[in-house]
């Protein structure tokens, strides 16, 4: 199978697909992508295509809508990077606090001051002061692989901390310290807490959490941390609130012209997931996504069709895209039924309008059967594996 690589991606993940695969950043008719932050906007996808697994969590770079219509499976790697952006969430904390970066630029102004440094050092130190993170409430916006580990280190610190996510999952749920509270609606985090912390995706909901609506009912002085996404905050409208002491701080993990220079800003060029120990592991993760799907038709943390882990039970597998609507199962079992083929075992799951189904069957299945199955309205793609 040929492995078209669009980024440099760690050899650690490559080399986990073994024999039978081509690798490179000139493969052609590729079955599988491989990409970190290059866009996929622009790019004409050949019909060999199969799969895109990304390295990283954010898929912003990835025509999800188009894919999904190809029946191009998309993956990325959840909580892969989670530890090295937590580490980078934590220093954020402190960099809010206690201006940290404005006092290193100022001691710089200090070179050539020969022996008055140290004079000039104490008495110009008061202007950088400022307050420990222990004791104080912290509200984590999102309780995803990330928020879940930035909420407990944070509690581990001494922190009041108060967690939001409507959609916690059961995992995420089990991971999370019971000394963090849950904080039944955003407007609790926004009134309550003294640092901010978003670890939520951009949606067109989520798009703007944090505006002068919102900043209107936080605490006086509030520190709010993105290293989510961007968009998750109003860039005017923080500097609004910067300029007039309602925020204290913004430390932002993805600059912004907007954001550059303005004073109490700290902005951090895209460092969340800049590990090496983060880029092997959305390396090795996706490789394994990208080899299970296309050896076996498993889905694992797909973010356009719905994920379904069952082994296979039979030497044929097939494997149908198709749009979620009635009588496509009937459709399918009845033409492969048609063929004289009994099937083993079925599995079928959806995610919102699109949906996967796998037959296993004993015996082989005709292409004739195939093609019969691919005229079906509403199939999208159909393989055998």
């Amino acid at each position: 199978m040929n492995i078209l690589t669009m980024n440099k991606i760690a050899a650690c993940g490559t080399d986990r697909l073994g024999g039978g695969y081509t690798v490179g950043d000139a493969v052609e008719n590729p079955e599988g992508i491989l990409v970190r932050s290059a866009s996929l906007h622009e790019m004409e996808f050949p019909a060999s295509l199969l799969a895109v697994a990304r390295a990283g969590a954010g898929v912003n770079n990835i025509p999800l809508d188009r894919c999904s219509e190809a029946g191009i499976v998309v993956f990325n790697t959840p909580g892969a990077n989670a530890n090295a952006v937590k580490e980078l969430v934590i220093a954020g904390l402190l960099l809010a606090s206690r201006k940290v970066v404005p006092a290193i630029d100022w001691a710089r102004t200090l070179k050539g001051q020969g022996a008055e440094v140290g004079k000039l050092v104490e008495k110009g130190k008061g202007q950088f002061a400022g307050p420990e993170i222990m004791g104080k409430k912290l509200g984590v916006i999102g309780l995803g692989a990330i928020g879940v580990l930035v909420a407990n280190a944070a509690q581990a610190l001494g922190m009041d901390v108060y967690g939001y996510d409507p959609y916690l999952s059961v995992d995420a749920a089990w991971k999370l310290s019971r000394s963090v509270h849950h904080a039944a609606n955003l407007e609790q985090i926004f009134a309550e807490c003294d640092y901010i912390t978003l670890h939520l995706p951009l949606t067109p909901d989520t798009r703007d959490t944090i505006s002068a609506k919102s900043i209107a009912s936080m605490k006086d002085g509030v520190r709010i941390l993105n290293f989510a996404r961007g968009e998750l905050v109003n860039s005017e409208d923080m500097k609004a609130a910067l300029a007039d002491g309602k925020v204290a701080a913004y430390v932002v993990d993805f600059p912004s012209d907007e954001m550059l220079n303005v004073e109490n800003v700290v902005a951090i060029p895209h460092l969340g997931a800049s590990t090496p120990e983060s880029e092997d592991n959305c390396a090795v993760m996706a490789a394994d996504e990208l080899k299970a799907y296309l050896e076996q038709g498993i889905i694992r943390n797909s973010v356009n069709y719905p994920n379904m882990e069952t082994a296979k039970s039979t030497a044929v597998r097939v494997c149908v895209l198709h749009r979620n609507i009635p009588t496509m199962l009937a459709q399918i079992s009845t033409l492969i039924s048609e063929d004289g083929l009994n099937i083993d075992t079925m599995t079928n799951r959806s995610k919102k309008d699109y949906a996967y189904t796998v037959l296993d069957v004993a015996e082989d299945v005709s292409e004739a059967t195939l093609d019969k199955i691919r005229a079906v309205e509403g199939v999208i793609r159909v393989r055998k594996i």
